[in-house]
This record gives C-alpha cells, sequence and structure tokens, in this order.
C-alpha cells in the first residue's frame, strides 16, 4: 500500500496513552429482558466523557443470548461486526444461532451497539434527501471542478454533524468505545474479555488490548486495521484501500472474462467505464427524483467486491441490469450508516488540511476506475472522509493515537485475507509487527475478513483459538 515516497506529515493531537485519563467508571448494572427470539436485551449507563466518569452518562443498547450448553461455559464472548454499525443485530445473531456450535455451546454470544449506532444514541447528519443531491454532483471521472465540488459537500456534511449530533461529536472515538466494553465486560461478569472484532471491529480490538492488555484473555481479530497508519497517517493508509479496491475489480473483471460472464461482452473493464459514462451523462431519474449516475454505481460495485468470488456472478447480473437502468447498483447510499462510518474515522485520525489536493488527486489516479467517484463525492465509506474530516467542527477527546503494542497481552490472533479490498492484507501483517503478540494467520482469497469467506478452515481456526486458546502454527494459511 505504501507506493510512493512521499512526506507524510501526520498530526498527533488529542491523542492519549494508556495510563492519560485512566477512570474510575462504576461498572453498569445490565437487567436483563426477553428480546424475543431466545435473546436477552438490556440497556448499559456509561459515562459519555470517561475523562469525567462521575458526570453525565450514555446508553449503550446490549444484547445477549446464552451458552447453550452451561456445564462448559467458558465465560463470554464480545462479538462486533465493524462497520461501525449494530452490535446487537445481524453479525452478532448470526454467531448466537447459526455460528461455529464450539462458541454458541460454550459462550454467552454477547453484542452491544458502540456510541453514536441503533440502540447507543443514534448520530445524525444529513437527512437522506440532501444526501441524496449532493450525489447528483458526484461523477466516475474527474471533472474541472470536482475539487471544489468535495470540500463543499465535505463541509456540509461536517456542519449536518454538528448542527445534529453536537453534543455526541467529540466522544464517539474508538477509544471511549473501547473504555465502554471494558466496563460491559465487568457488567458481566468476566474476568477476563473473550473477543472477535472483525474489520473496524479489529481496531476495536487492538485499542482495547492497548488499553487493557491485562484483561484479556482471547482477542481475534479479522480484517486489520494498521493501526498507526490509520490514525496517525490517514492519508497514506487511505491510498492502500484505493488501490487494494481497484485491484480487487480487475480481479472480477479477469474473472468475467475467463468464464464469459453476462456482463461486457468478453471486455468487461471497456463495458463499465462505457457505463460509467453513460451513466453521468444522462443520470436514473424517476419522476423528477434522482436514483443514480456513474458515481453511485460505482460506491455500489465496490461495496459488492467485500462479498469475494461467491458475490461475483450476481455482480454480473447486477451490472448488466444497470446497462439497462435499473436494479439496486444505481442506488443512492444509506446516509444513516454512513454518517456513523464518516464521524468516527474522523473522531479517531487527524488529516492535515493542506495536503487534500494533492492527495485526492494521488488516490484518484491510482484508483482511476473507482477512486474519483469516492474521493471527489460527498463523504461516504472508509477511505472518502478526507473532505469531511478535514473540516471536522469540533476536536475529539475520544482519539487513541497509540503506542499500540498491547505489551502484556497473551497472544493475539490477526487474520489477513490476501485479497481483502477493504482491509488490504499489508495491514494484517503490519498489526502482527505492531503487537508484541500478534500472531497471523493468511487467508488466500477474495472479499472482506476470512471468517466468512472461509468458513472450513479460517472459522475453524478462530473458533479453536476463542474456545481453547489454540493458536494455528506460525505461516499457516487458508486456501479460499
Amino acid at each position: 500500500m505504501k507506493f510512493l515516497a512521499w512526506a507524510l506529515t501526520g498530526v498527533l493531537v488529542a491523542g492519549c496513552s494508556p495510563a492519560a485519563h485512566a477512570t474510575d467508571a462504576p461498572v453498569p448494572v445490565l437487567s436483563w429482558t426477553d428480546c424475543a427470539d431466545g435473546f436477552e436485551c438490556a440497556t448499559a449507563e456509561v459515562p459519555l466523557d470517561h475523562r469525567d466518569p462521575s458526570g453525565e452518562k450514555i446508553e449503550l443498547g446490549v444484547t445477549r443470548k446464552r451458552a447453550a450448553d452451561p456445564s462448559r461455559r467458558i465465560g463470554s464472548l464480545f462479538v462486533n461486526p465493524g462497520g461501525p454499525g449494530s452490535g446487537v443485530d445481524g453479525t452478532v445473531r448470526y454467531f448466537a444461532t447459526d455460528g461455529p456450535a464450539e462458541l454458541r455451546d460454550r459462550f454467552d454470544i454477547i453484542g452491544f451497539d458502540p456510541r453514536g449506532v441503533g440502540r447507543s444514541q443514534p448520530l445524525a447528519c444529513q437527512p437522506q434527501d440532501e444526501y441524496a443531491k449532493a450525489w447528483q454532483e458526484a461523477s466516475a471521472r474527474p471533472r474541472k471542478d470536482s475539487y471544489e465540488s468535495a470540500v463543499r459537500n465535505g463541509r456540509a456534511f461536517a456542519d449536518a454533524c454538528q448542527r445534529e449530533s453536537a453534543k455526541l461529536l467529540p466522544f464517539i472515538g474508538t477509544e471511549y468505545v473501547a473504555r465502554d466494553m471494558d466496563l460491559l465486560r465487568q457488567a458481566v461478569g468476566d474476568e477476563k474479555l473473550n473477543y472477535l472484532g472483525i474489520s473496524y471491529g479489529s481496531y476495536i480490538g487492538t485499542v482495547y488490548a492497548s488499553l487493557f492488555p491485562q484483561n484479556i484473555r482471547v482477542l481475534a481479530l479479522d480484517g486489520a486495521y494498521n493501526p498507526h497508519t490509520y490514525a496517525n497517517y490517514p492519508y497514506e493508509y487511505d491510498l492502500g484501500q484505493y488501490r487494494a479496491v481497484e485491484a480487487a475489480l480487475g480481479r472480477f473483471f479477469d474473472w468475467c472474462v475467463a468464464t464469459s460472464c453476462e456482463f461486457g461482452d468478453g471486455d468487461p473493464r471497456a463495458a463499465f467505464v462505457k457505463l460509467q459514462n453513460e451513466l453521468d451523462a444522462d443520470p436514473v431519474v424517476d419522476d423528477g427524483t434522482f436514483v443514480g449516475n456513474g458515481a453511485t454505481l460505482t460506491y455500489n460495485v465496490v461495496s459488492e467486491l467485500d462479498g469475494g468470488k461467491r458475490a461475483w456472478p450476481e455482480l454480473a447480473t447486477r451490472l448488466a441490469e444497470a446497462q439497462n437502468r435499473t436494479g439496486p447498483l444505481l442506488a443512492v447510499p444509506d446516509v444513516g450508516f454512513l454518517s456513523v462510518n464518516v464521524a468516527v474515522e474522523c473522531a479517531d485520525r487527524v488529516f492535515p488540511r493542506g495536503q487534500l489536493k494533492p492527495r485526492l488527486t494521488i488516490a484518484s489516479a491510482v484508483a482511476p476506475l473507482t477512486g474519483p467517484a469516492l474521493a471527489y463525492a460527498v463523504p461516504n465509506y472508509d477511505h472518502a472522509h478526507a473532505t469531511a474530516c478535514t473540516q471536522w467542527p469540533v476536536v475529539s477527546r475520544s482519539r487513541y493515537a497509540g503506542p499500540f503494542t498491547a505489551a502484556g497481552a497473551p497472544p493475539i490472533l490477526v487474520v489477513g485475507n490476501t485479497g481483502d479490498p477493504d482491509t488490504p492484507y499489508q495491514d494484517s501483517v503490519a498489526l502482527v509487527s505492531t503487537l508484541r503478540s500478534g500472531h497471523l494467520l493468511t487467508h488466500r482469497g477474495e472479499g472482506h475478513t476470512g471468517f466468512f469467506q472461509s468458513e472450513k478452515c479460517v472459522a475453524e481456526k478462530i473458533t479453536a483459538y476463542l474456545a481453547e486458546g489454540a493458536l494455528p502454527p506460525q505461516g499457516a494459511f487458508c486456501e479460499d
């Protein structure tokens, strides 16, 4: 991901060492109630500001499914699916109902919505119609006014977050999420934390390990971040993601040619560029309402790449539908999910404003098929936040800047996927080198993270580690 030898001038502000403001916040009292389907729900009160543990509180939504075999119960397993997104639905319910039996039998499966998400005082920014209007200005190819439009839309987005969620914005960074999780660990009665973090959930786990290394039993981080680069050199980190996405799309096109897929008539790359340009020149409008253009098409294709090879046939079908100006690949992204995604990253990271224009130019150049649509659109996903974060209206009180060594922690399992378009494999390698006790498992395949791409190998090895503490051999890998 570090393909250019540029001088990086990351700035460390509002970052704290583990001892900088350790708090003695009271442990929440959880009153569990039935929330249907065999799950229990509770609400936890934690400090809004962990620097003021006796001050104002925020409520977090928590969900639990008790261990199916109490006689073999180890404790609780906290699961975070990334996003940032809901930890009480979706993924946690999969692990509690359809996930590996050994985990369901031996752990209470627990999920919680991080602050700002779902049942934990959800953050809001722009309304969907305003967000859609901004996407109308975006395009799949750079235009003369692309940069100015991106800065203007980034400012409008940041201002909307301040307008709608001013009270919460300084306190949604990952350090405070990790501190919340340690309070929840104590609230459920566990002496040590058992944790599986996926994608952004891996960064929560990394920060937790750096703050509370002595409180860990097992920690599995799947689809990991290079934490130092992510937090302190965000332009460099994002460039790696631009490159990974572009490479994954190229491998999809290669597969499409090899299998004579239903999109592109033997030249899917040319067909994709043509489709982007056509949609930009003539956006899809339904009864006067904007539906989509080349930029929204690109965003949705990038999202679909997370599904890996098993999703490629459906992606080809949807691209063929888009040629007929219909289907889900045209839709404007959901601002609800992306508002939290942007806001958390702006809380966690520092983007030097003076570097914005050249960095977006570089990102657009190294990822010509996917980069411009994301870099110059309204702030959207992961590597497309700089235009908002350089104009962020608050200083984060909840940002963690390092160190990330987790000195004193037991062995930590890190899983990296060689074809991951979202969390590039090099980041997992970097995290293992950063952690004092990091241990790498490599998945050789496509798609985002390893667990859900390799249920017969990666999932089994993660399960063995979580249940028994059994690490795979050094250098172990799983094939797609």
